[in-house]
């Protein structure tokens, strides 16, 4: 991974349901709503002390209705469900799309055998 990814371009697209982000290294991502509420950078999600991430249910539906700037080296996501305390730093949005399909394969996994508690209600 690169030391200081920093992205070019960041598009919300409402039809297919995605963040693209393009970085200055010529990654290009296209994140589904869904991955990134389930991979939210939040407390809620990742537990109180950053580690045993929370298994998060229901969001198939959730829709991204705002994006924020945060400073020049964050985006804050709004989301339908009412979830708005995760910022996506640089670095974690990079991260989140270099190991899309390892990371989406390990939550389904999770999903199928119930491990993590439900944080579905957040």
């Amino acid at each position: 991974m690169e030391k200081h990814p920093k992205p070019t371009e960041i598009k919300l697209h409402n039809k297919s349901r995605t963040l693209e982000i393009a970085f200055h290294s010529g990654e290009n991502f296209d994140l589904a709503w869904e991955y990134l509420r389930v991979f939210s950078p939040s407390a809620e999600v990742r537990g109180r002390r950053g580690k045993d991430r929370l298994l998060v249910t229901g969001k198939q539906d959730v829709a991204v209705t705002r994006v924020e700037p945060v400073g020049n080296y964050a985006i804050k996501l709004f989301f339908d469900d009412g979830h708005s305390s995760g910022i996506f730093d640089w670095r974690y949005l990079y991260e989140l799309g270099e190991n899309r399909d390892r990371n989406w394969a390990e939550h389904l996994q999770r999903l199928a055998t119930g491990t993590g508690a439900d944080a579905g209600s957040d």
